[in-house]
C-alpha cells in the first residue's frame, strides 16, 4: 500500500510501502463513524424510558444527549490539530478504545449522573476518532478514488442517523435501554482489531511542530459556548439570558482566538488556509447545506400534529431522507473522482433546492406518497453534495494539515446543524404565531392543522432561498476552478 501526497502544489513525503490493507483500514474507520453517528440519534427515542428507569426528569435527561454532542463540538479542532503533530493511527485507536470502554460504562451506569458523565467520556472518544476519519482516508487512499472513499463515510453517517431511532426502539423493547450502549462493545472490538491489524502508522508529515495551548483552550471554550448557547435558544428562544450570555462568550472567544492565532508561531488553526477560496467556499456551502438538513425536527409538527399520523408512521416516513442520503453518497464520490467535484456539487445543490421547494408546497391533505416524493430529493441532494465537497476541501489541504482539514469539514456540519436548529425553530414559530390563529402564549401543537402545515411549508420556502446562496457559491467555485485549470494549461 502507499500513503499518498494529496496537497495542492505542496511538497509531500515519498510513498511509504506497507503490508497493510487500505480497504480494511477504511472499514475500521467506517465502523467507528457508524457507532459515533448512531449514538447521536439512537438515544433520542430512549429519553422517556430513561426518565422512568433512572427516576429523573426531562431537564436532567436531556444532558445525556447534550454532554455527548457538546464534548465532540468542543474537541474537534483540538484533536484534529494533534493529528497533524502525532501518529493519526495512535490517536484514532486511543479514541476508539475510550469510546468502547465508555459505552460499556454507559450500559452499566447506576444513575443518571453517572450516565451523563460516561456519555461525555464517549464524546471524547468519538471526537478523537471522528475528527481524524477523513484525514486518514485521504492519506491512505489514492487521489483517483478519494471521492469514493469519502463518499462511503458520508453513506455511513447517513446509515447511522437512519438506523438510530428504529434500532433504539427495537433494542429497548426486547433488551432494555442498556443494550443501546452495550451494542457498541462487540462492534468496537471488531473495529479495534481491524484498525490495529490493517491500518498503517501515519506519523506527522512535518516534524517539529508545537502545540498552541492558548489557542486550543480558547477554541474549545468558544465552540462549546456557541453550541450550548444555540441549543438553549432552540428550547427557550433568543430571549433566554443564559443563551445570549453564552453566545456573547462565544463571540468574545472568537475575537480572542483570531488574535491568538495571528500572533502564534505555531497556530492551532492556520488562518492562511481560509485565503484559499476553494477551502473557504467549500466550508461555507457545507454550513448552508447542514442548516437546511437541520429542518427535520419540525416534521413531527406536520406529520403528527397536522396530519394526525402515528409515531410509527412518522418514523417510517422520516427514514426516507437519510436512506436516500446513504444511497447516493458513495455513488457521488465515485462520480466526483471521474468528472470533478464542482459539477457534482452543483447537481447535488440543485436537487436539494428542488426538494426544499417541493416541501414548500406541503398541505394538510398531502398523501404519504406525496410527502415521500418531496422528501427524497432533499436526501438525494445532500448525499450527492457532501462527498464531492469533502473531497474538494481535503484535496486542497497541504499534506501536513490533513488533520485540521478533517476537523474543519466535520465542524462545518456541526456548526450548520447547531445553527440551523434554532434558526429553523424561530422561523417556524414566527410563521405560526403571525398567522393570527394562535395566541402568543398558546402551545404550537394546539394550532389548527392547516396553520401548522403552512408554517412547515413556509420554512422550506425560506430554506430554498438560503440554498440559492449555496448554489451561487458553487457556481463561483466552478468558475475559479476553470480559471485555475486554464492558467495551469497555459
Amino acid at each position: 500500500m502507499h500513503v499518498f501526497d494529496h496537497g495542492s502544489g505542496a511538497p509531500g513525503p515519498q510513498p511509504v510501502t506497507t503490508a497493510h490493507s487500505p480497504a480494511l483500514a477504511m472499514l475500521g474507520v467506517n465502523l467507528m463513524v457508524f457507532m459515533a453517528t448512531l449514538d447521536m440519534s439512537i438515544v433520542n427515542v430512549a429519553l422517556p424510558t430513561l426518565v422512568k428507569a433512572l427516576h429523573t426528569d426531562f431537564a436532567v435527561i436531556q444532558w445525556v444527549i447534550l454532554s455527548y454532542v457538546l464534548v465532540i463540538a468542543s474537541l474537534l479542532l483540538l484533536v484534529s490539530r494533534l493529528g497533524d503533530m502525532h501518529d493519526k493511527k495512535r490517536i484514532f485507536s486511543t479514541g476508539l478504545l475510550l469510546f468502547v470502554g465508555a459505552s460499556l460504562c454507559c450500559g452499566l451506569a447506576p444513575s443518571v449522573h453517572w450516565l451523563i458523565a460516561f456519555r461525555a467520556a464517549q464524546g471524547i472518544g468519538a471526537a478523537m476518532s471522528q475528527s481524524l476519519g477523513m484525514a486518514i482516508v485521504t492519506q491512505i487512499s489514492p487521489p483517483s478514488s478519494r471521492g469514493r472513499a469519502l463518499g462511503l463515510i458520508g453513506g455511513t453517517v447517513a446509515m447511522g442517523l437512519m438506523l438510530g431511532p428504529p434500532l433504539g426502539g427495537v433494542l429497548i423493547g426486547f433488551a432494555g435501554w442498556r443494550s443501546m450502549f452495550l451494542l457498541n462493545v462487540p462492534i468496537g472490538i471488531a473495529a479495534l482489531f481491524v484498525v490495529h491489524r490493517f491500518m498503517p502508522f501515519l506519523p506527522p508529515i512535518k516534524e517539529g511542530e508545537r502545540f498552541d495551548i492558548p489557542g486550543a483552550i480558547t477554541a474549545s471554550l468558544t465552540l462549546g459556548s456557541y453550541c450550548l448557547g444555540m441549543t438553549l435558544t432552540q428550547r427557550n428562544g433568543f430571549s433566554d439570558p443564559t443563551a445570549m450570555g453564552l453566545l456573547g462568550v462565544a463571540l468574545a472567544g472568537l475575537v480572542l482566538f483570531l488574535a491568538i492565532e495571528r500572533r502564534a508561531k505555531a497556530p492551532m488553526l492556520d488562518l492562511s488556509l481560509f485565503a484559499n477560496p476553494f477551502i473557504s467556499l467549500g466550508l461555507a456551502m457545507s454550513v448552508l447545506v447542514f442548516i437546511t438538513g437541520a429542518s427535520g425536527f419540525i416534521m413531527p409538527f406536520f406529520l403528527q400534529s397536522a396530519q394526525g399520523r402515528t409515531v410509527m408512521e412518522m418514523g417510517l416516513m422520516m427514514m426516507i431522507l437519510p436512506f436516500s442520503m446513504a444511497l447516493t453518497a458513495p455513488i457521488a464520490g465515485s462520480l466526483a473522482d471521474r468528472y470533478g467535484s464542482c459539477l457534482i456539487r452543483i447537481i447535488g445543490l440543485s436537487i436539494l433546492w428542488c426538494g426544499t421547494m417541493a416541501l414548500g408546497g406541503l398541505t394538510v391533505t398531502t398523501p404519504w406518497w406525496g410527502y415521500m416524493l418531496r422528501s427524497m430529493p432533499v436526501g438525494l441532494g445532500i448525499g450527492i453534495f457532501q462527498a464531492p465537497n469533502n473531497s474538494a476541501i481535503m484535496g486542497e489541504m497541504p499534506p501536513h494539515r490533513l488533520g485540521v482539514g478533517s476537523g474543519l469539514a466535520n465542524y462545518a456540519r456541526v456548526f450548520g446543524q447547531s445553527t440551523g436548529l434554532p434558526l429553523v425553530g424561530t422561523v417556524f414559530t414566527s410563521l405560526v404565531l403571525t398567522s393570527g390563529h394562535v395566541g402568543p402564549r398558546m402551545e404550537l401543537t394546539s394550532a389548527p392543522p392547516d396553520v401548522l402545515a403552512a408554517g412547515v411549508a413556509g420554512v422550506f420556502r425560506w430554506l430554498a432561498g438560503l440554498l440559492l446562496v449555496a448554489i451561487g457559491l458553487g457556481a463561483l467555485t466552478w468558475l475559479l476552478t476553470a480559471r485555475r485549470n486554464h492558467a495551469q494549461r497555459g
